[in-house]
């Protein structure tokens, strides 16, 4: 067995590798005895089958396999004996020549072997990093405050439709009657819309269905009946309005702090604003350290400067997600990759750079952090400790959430480092201007 070597560059080796029948014959030999011991054909004792049909059988077989095996023992040998740090794994070169697969024969191939680059970064208190607080504005205070009103309000009787509101209504055509539907009003076409409004109980409106709600799942809907019946359907119904339901936002009451914030926590409306603000400042502190973890990653990939063999990482991806990815896709997601292999590059050297260790205690916390948003996301604001517990309990049991969750602890704590050793460059910035620097 030979191997010849080939460095291009600083990060990219063509590697020929010259496979000789001495180099395979025992393996093949093997193989064919492994096939011989198995194989059960007509007219034979299994494993008396005679070694010449074997051959003729799984011949050809046997030394594809026996080579391919040779060839992987070589390149794994040759990566450890040089301790190259290789990306991804050889690929079988693009001047590759066909191969001629006779037995007896010396095979040669070429691949190509991409090493990973050295990460060097040093920080100092010379490097600045953005970090934008938030004010929060009246405006903003009060716009949370109607939010949460109209979260924890109800829909009651109204006297004419507002563009908001909802309607009970049936439908007529003919023999055809639909009753008691609802139909709300924002998801009427807008060229419609303006018909709808005012409408109170007991109006009457011709509609044509098929331009009042262009959704064919809303018509659908509306109508009672499957999508695929749509198409045989007269548009023009009769509307007539049954009920006005309009929605009317949450009093400010002792019932309503209680619902929002838990019994007893708020108990005027001078607190329940103070906990607006509160809610408010939380808000957007969480948004200003996303946007220092992005600024933070991109100065950093920056910094460290970071050559990738860029071509070879496409074509590796190209292989391995054969089937996958259209082409197409694979070079518009390929700028995103390569920022974030560069990313995962600067965070593995300084995480060992500043002996990060990632505790038990601290992915509960993650995990427990993670369950309070999944419940705040669907408005469950003072879920019991003993529900995120056995909740992040779940999440943790679970490899690649777990694995998720992990990543983002590292992360976490490397930024947390690289932000004692850096300078913050604070800038307050109204909600507004920290929106557009989205």
């Amino acid at each position: 067995m030979d191997i010849k070597e080939n460095r291009t560059d600083d990060l990219n080796i063509e590697v020929t590798l010259t496979i000789s029948k001495d180099d395979y014959a025992d393996r093949k030999k093997k193989r064919l005895n492994d096939y011989r011991r198995k194989a059960e054909i007509k007219g034979f004792r299994k494993g008396m089958v005679p070694m010449s049909l074997i051959e003729r059988i799984y011949g050809q077989s046997a030394l594809v396999d026996s080579v391919n095996d040779s060839i992987s023992e070589a390149l794994n040998k040759y990566i450890t004996d040089n301790q190259l740090h290789v990306m991804g794994e050889p690929l079988p070169a693009e001047s590759q020549p066909e191969t001629e697969w006779k037995d007896g024969n010396d095979f040669t191939f070429l691949f190509d072997i991409a090493l990973t680059p050295d990460v060097n970064l040093t920080l100092s208190k010379e490097d600045r990093i953005p970090y934008y607080g938030i004010k929060v504005s009246d405006e903003a205070k009060k716009e949370m405050k109607s939010n949460l009103l109209r979260q924890y309000g109800s829909l009651e009787d109204g006297e004419a439709a507002a563009e908001d509101d909802f309607l009970i209504a049936d439908f007529e055509q003919g023999d055809m009657k639909i009753e008691g539907t609802y139909v709300a009003l924002r998801n009427v076409d807008e060229q419609v819309r303006p018909s709808f409004v005012g409408l109170k109980p007991g109006d009457s409106l011709d509609v044509d269905v098929n331009k009042a709600f262009t959704n064919e799942t809303d018509r659908a809907s509306l109508l009672k009946v499957k999508k695929e019946e749509l198409a045989g359907i007269e548009p023009l119904f009769k509307m007539t309005v049954k009920t006005v339901k309009t929605f009317k936002p949450a009093e400010l009451c002792q019932d309503t702090y209680d619902k929002i914030f838990g019994e007893g926590v708020v108990k005027s409306e001078e607190e329940f604003d103070g906990k607006i603000e509160d809610r408010l400042t939380a808000e957007y502190a969480q948004e200003s350290e996303f946007r220092f973890s992005k600024d933070a990653k991109a100065y950093l990939v920056d910094k460290a400067g970071i050559s990738l063999p860029e071509k070879f990482l496409k074509r590796w991806i190209t292989v391995t997600n054969e089937g996958k990815f259209t082409q197409e896709e694979i070079d518009r997601e390929f700028p995103g990759f390569l920022n974030d292999f560069r990313w995962q590059m600067v965070r593995g050297f300084l995480a060992e750079k500043y002996a990060v260790k990632v505790e038990d205690a601290d992915m509960f916390s993650a995990a427990k952090a993670f369950a309070a948003y999944q419940f705040a996301m669907y408005g469950l604001a003072n879920v019991p400790d003993e529900q995120l517990e056995t909740y992040a309990k779940s999440v943790l049991a679970n490899d690649k959430e777990r694995g998720r969750i992990y990543e983002q602890v590292e992360e976490q704590k490397v930024l947390n480092s690289v932000r004692a050793d850096v300078t913050l460059d604070n800038r307050q910035v109204s909600v507004e201007e920290f929106r557009e620097l989205a």
